[in-house]
C-alpha cells in the first residue's frame, strides 16, 4: 500500500534535500511557474491539438489545453485533498491546496512532449524507423529495448524527458521538479518494452520512459514508495489519475465546442450533447443572448459536472488506487460515461476527420521524414568521419549546440536527434523543411 506523505514528496530530481513547504508558495507551486518559464511548453501554442495551424483564432491549441485541463486538474485535486486531509487526519503541512497544485502542474505539462502535429507526428516518427531503409538500418544494430523507444516512439516518454533531462540543467535533472509532479506526469510509468504487462492496467497501454531515462524513474519511484509491478513497470501515482481525468474531460467537451465554433457540428447537436452531462436547463441559460454564450455556458457546466464525478470516483476507489490494483481510468466508471462516447463518435466524425487536416498531415508526414532522413544521414556519417563532418552544413549548426564530443553510442545520438526534432513547432518544422529543400526560395 502507498502512502500519502510519501506520494507528496517535495525532493527534487537533482538535489539531496527536500524542499520546504510555504504556506505562501509551496514547491509544487514553484513546479507549475518553472514549466510555465520553460521553452518547450512555450512551444505547445503551435503544436497541433485538433487542429493543425490553427484554422481560426477562437479554437485550442496545445497550449491552451494544457492551460484548460491545469484548472481541472487544480479543483480536481483540491476537491479530492479535502476529503482526503480530512479522512487520513493529515495535519502536519499537507492541505488540500497541495494536492491541487501538484495535479495543476502534472496537467500543465502533460503534452509538453508531443511532437510537430501531434499523435500523427508520433505515428510518422514511428513507421519512420519502422520502415524507411535508413531507419531499419540504424536501429538493426541497438538492443531489443533500445530499439523499441524508436519503433514505439511515444510523446509522454519524451516529454519525462524534457522535465528531467533536457530543459535548464541539462543532464542533471532538467527542470528540477519536485518528485510528486513527476510521479503524477507519468501516466505510463513503464519501459518500452516488458516481458508482460496486465491488460486492464491503463497505465500500462503505452509506455513513459525511454531505456536511457530509466534510472532517473527509478529514483523517483523510489522516492515516492511506487509499488513495482515488474522490473521497469510500476503502478501509476494515485494522483495520476486525476491528471488523465482533468485531460479527458478538457479534450472531449471543448473538442466539441470547437467543431461548433468550426461550423462543423450543429448548434442543435451540440447543445443535445451538453445537456445530457449537464442536466435540466438553468434559468442562467436563458439569459445567453447567442448560440456561441450557451455552448460555452454548457461546457463550463458540463466540466463542473464530470470534476463532481471524478472525484466521487477516486474517493470510493482510495483503496485500490493505493494498492496499485484499480483498473482503467476514473471517467470509465463516470454515469456520464455513454454522453462522452457520444460526443467522441461525433467529433470523430465531424471534426477530426476533414480533407484540410489530413492535407495538412501529409505535409507534416512529409516534412517529418525528410528531416529524419536528412539529419539521422549527417549523423550516420559522422559516426564513420567524425563531428567535423558536421560543421560544414550551418543548417545543422542549431542540432550540435550542446551535442558533445563524440558519436560512440548510437542509441543516444539517436535519442538527441529524435530530441531536435520531436521539439520543433509545427511552423518551423515546415520552415526547415523548406530550407533544406528550396521550396521557399
Amino acid at each position: 500500500m502507498m502512502d500519502w506523505h510519501n506520494l507528496l514528496s517535495t525532493r527534487r530530481l537533482g538535489e539531496q534535500t527536500s524542499a520546504p513547504v510555504s504556506p505562501l508558495r509551496n514547491p509544487f507551486q514553484k513546479d507549475w511557474d518553472r514549466i510555465v518559464f520553460s521553452s518547450a511548453f512555450r512551444r505547445l501554442q503551435d503544436k497541433t491539438q485538433v487542429h493543425s495551424l490553427a484554422e481560426n483564432d477562437y479554437v485550442r491549441t496545445r497550449l491552451t489545453h494544457s492551460m484548460e485541463a491545469a484548472a481541472v486538474g487544480r479543483s480536481l485535486g483540491t476537491t479530492v485533498g479535502h476529503h482526503l486531509t480530512q479522512r487520513h487526519a493529515m495535519t502536519e503541512g499537507v492541505t488540500a491546496a497541495e494536492f491541487g497544485h501538484v495535479v495543476a502542474a502534472a496537467a500543465l505539462a502533460h503534452d509538453i512532449g508531443n511532437p510537430p502535429f501531434g499523435h500523427f507526428g508520433e505515428a510518422t516518427i514511428r513507421s519512420w524507423f519502422a520502415e524507411s531503409p535508413l531507419g531499419q538500418q540504424l536501429i538493426a544494430t541497438l538492443p531489443e529495448p533500445q530499439a523499441q523507444d524508436f519503433l514505439r516512439f511515444e510523446g509522454n516518454a519524451q516529454g519525462f524527458r524534457i522535465l528531467t533531462r533536457l530543459q535548464n540543467w541539462r543532464d542533471s535533472g532538467g527542470l528540477r521538479l519536485t518528485a510528486a509532479t513527476l510521479g503524477a506526469f507519468s501516466k505510463y510509468p513503464r519501459l518500452s518494452i516488458l516481458d508482460k504487462v496486465e491488460d486492464d492496467d491503463a497505465g500500462a497501454q503505452k509506455f513513459g520512459v525511454y531505456q536511457a531515462d530509466a534510472p532517473v524513474f527509478t529514483t523517483i519511484a523510489s522516492d515516492l514508495g511506487l509499488l513495482a509491478k515488474s522490473r521497469g513497470y510500476w503502478c501509476r501515482h494515485p494522483l495520476a489519475y486525476l491528471v488523465e481525468a482533468a485531460d479527458d474531460i478538457c479534450y472531449r467537451i471543448v473538442d466539441l465546442e470547437d467543431g461548433f465554433k468550426l461550423g462543423r457540428v450543429a448548434f442543435s447537436e451540440a447543445e443535445a450533447l451538453l445537456m445530457e452531462i449537464v442536466g435540466p436547463k438553468r434559468r442562467r441559460y436563458d439569459e445567453m443572448t447567442t448560440d456561441a454564450g450557451k455552448i460555452a455556458y454548457l461546457r463550463a457546466k458540463a466540466i463542473g459536472r464530470l470534476i463532481g464525478q471524478a472525484t466521487a470516483i477516486f474517493l470510493d476507489y482510495e483503496r485500490e488506487i493505493m494498492a496499485g490494483s484499480f483498473a482503467g481510468e476514473l471517467l470509465a466508471r463516470a454515469p456520464m460515461r455513454p454522453a462522452l462516447d457520444r460526443i467522441a463518435d461525433i467529433t470523430e466524425t465531424h471534426v477530426f476527420k476533414t480533407a484540410e487536416r489530413e492535407h495538412t498531415e501529409r505535409e507534416g508526414a512529409k516534412a517529418l521524414e525528410f528531416l529524419l532522413n536528412t539529419y539521422m544521414q549527417a549523423f550516420a556519417t559522422a559516426e564513420e568521419t567524425g563531428l567535423d563532418s558536421l560543421n560544414k552544413d550551418a543548417r545543422l549548426a542549431p542540432l550540435l549546440n550542446g551535442f558533445g564530443n563524440a558519436l560512440d553510442d548510437r542509441y543516444h545520438w539517436l535519442l538527441q536527434v529524435t530530441d531536435y526534432i520531436s521539439g520543433m513547432t509545427d511552423s518551423y518544422l515546415l520552415a526547415q523543411f523548406d530550407r533544406f529543400t528550396g521550396r521557399s526560395a
